[in-house]
């Protein structure tokens, strides 16, 4: 209530680009870097051993591929989520910033450090011409590893807490925020999960580099089969690690957040599909387990086309699992601490009592009249619900309603503003409303008006910002003026 609403209505408010952002963001850092690089660099070392250039060739021209995609999208992407949460969520990235300062002021350094080994082990990798030289360029591959690993590491702290804060919730200590229980589970989930999926990675796109004999590599066949093999061995024990970790994972995540995968999942409208969602999710895991098994033998039983399976696949479940995790966290932002919509817990039953208005800083009004009641109910609408809904975009209220009564049905404006008090109760994902019953039925009046003449909301880029003028103090009395 203390920040502008920065807002884009057809987007859901704009967390829809913060969620697009974010994924494609960790579909890059997981399998490309945090994956990607230790077997890169394993592959480095096991040519430099065994004196097999034509494997140092392969691991240097997949390392281009893996350099100039983390070092563009990928990095871009990380600045882009720092921007659209500042701009959509800076009441939760506020209370983030505060708990969790050092640990990400750690991730920063951390990350600087990535990028300039990332720049040193590929540009020095043609320069390492020599024993000593290339054991040296083999360490800086090592600490790249360890650094890309380090970086998901303090990030999955944060992630974890916004789902279950654990005993910070009493002690607010720092330390505690960042071995929340559900920490250590999701920190190997991802790890192992980011080897098999870059392993399919790599494992495809050696094939685009094993086609044709060449001065480096006149036995693309045999180069073809060292990888599949090997990378075989990979897939399967990520896949068992990825099965241990992901169960403990659920099993640590709260009862009231695991109601809520069905919606999760598949939202809404595809919820009777559950069981088939189940079934494809089973099918995806069976693909990596196909796959892996038979890479074990002959490259050749596995044709080239047939990694596009894993790979896609791995891509959607990833995907999937970040959209997943996000929604199964509602009502909250941060567990048991603030709400979807920027409210904190502690504050719920002060603002239910007092209203929101009163306390808001970017409002029209302090007061609800009988002229101003729509202009009010916008402003509710922004400050209570616009973080997740639009109003005739995605995830609009009106299509909501509408599903409610039907479309050529009057809304009743008392059963709305019941529903509106009490939708938590039923809609489990649904912060409880933070406001009087007068605000309510404010907001109610917003939304016939919104039915009646459907209007694109603005946010305060395009509106301006507007502050409501103080509330005038009551006058003194003459016996209680001062004297002269």
């Amino acid at each position: 209530m203390d920040f502008p609403s920065f807002y884009l209505d057809h987007l859901a408010g704009g967390r829809l680009i913060i969620g697009l952002i974010a994924s494609l963001h960790v579909l890059i850092n997981h399998p490309l870097a945090v994956g990607a690089y230790p077997l890169l660099t394993w592959m480095e070392w096991w040519a430099h051993k065994n004196n097999r250039p034509d494997v140092d060739l392969l691991a240097y021209r997949i390392t281009f591929v893996v350099f100039i995609v983390t070092t563009t999208v990928g990095a871009m992407t990380g600045v882009g989520i720092w921007l659209s949460t500042s701009l959509f969520a800076p009441f939760a990235i506020g209370s983030l910033l505060r708990v969790f300062f050092w640990g990400w002021f750690a991730e920063w350094l951390v990350f600087i450090s990535e990028v300039a080994l990332i720049m040193w082990w590929f540009l020095t990798w043609k320069k390492a011409d020599s024993h000593e030289k290339k054991r040296k360029h083999i360490r800086i591959g090592v600490a790249l590893s360890i650094m890309s690993w380090l970086t998901m590491a303090l990030i999955v702290a944060v992630l974890g807490f916004m789902m279950k804060p654990g005993q910070w919730n009493q002690t607010r200590a720092f330390w505690d925020a960042m071995t929340n229980p559900l920490y250590l589970p999701q920190l190997g989930f991802r790890t192992f999960f980011a080897l098999m999926t870059g392993s399919v990675f790599l494992w495809f796109a050696s094939f685009f580099f094993t086609k044709t004999k060449s001065a480096f590599n006149p036995e693309p066949r045999r180069l073809r089969e060292w990888i599949v093999y090997r990378l075989s061995h990979v897939v399967l024990i990520s896949l068992l690690g990825t099965f241990l970790f992901g169960t403990w994972y659920w099993n640590a995540v709260p009862e009231t957040m695991k109601a809520n995968s069905s919606v999760a999942l598949l939202t809404q409208e595809f919820m009777s599909w559950h069981g088939q969602f189940q079934a494809l999710l089973g099918w995806t895991i069976i693909a990596f387990l196909v796959v892996g098994i038979g890479g074990l033998g002959s490259s050749f039983m596995i044709p080239r086309w047939a990694l596009l399976i894993p790979s896609f696949m791995g891509i959607w479940l990833l995907g999937h699992f970040e959209r997943a995790r996000e929604f199964m966290r509602k009502p909250w932002v941060i567990g048991e601490y603030m709400y979807s919509n920027g409210v904190h817990k502690d504050e719920l039953a002060f603002l239910q009592s007092e209203g929101l208005l009163k306390h808001a800083t970017y409002v029209k009004h302090r007061e609800i009249t009988e002229a101003n009641k729509a202009e009010c109910g916008q402003d509710i609408f922004m400050l209570a619900c616009s973080r997740c809904h639009s109003t005739t975009g995605l995830n609009g209220v009106i299509e909501k309603f509408t599903a409610m009564y039907g479309a050529d049905k009057p809304w009743d404006s008392a059963g709305m503003q019941l529903f509106i008090k009490g939708m938590h109760q039923t809609r489990t994902f649904m912060p409880p409303f933070p406001g009087t019953d007068a605000e309510a039925g404010a907001l109610v009046a917003y939304l016939q008006q919104l039915r009646a003449s459907p209007q694109t909301l603005p946010g305060a880029q395009s509106a301006g910002i507007v502050i409501a003028p103080e509330a005038p103090k009551p006058a003194m009395s003459a016996a209680a003026q001062p004297k002269p």
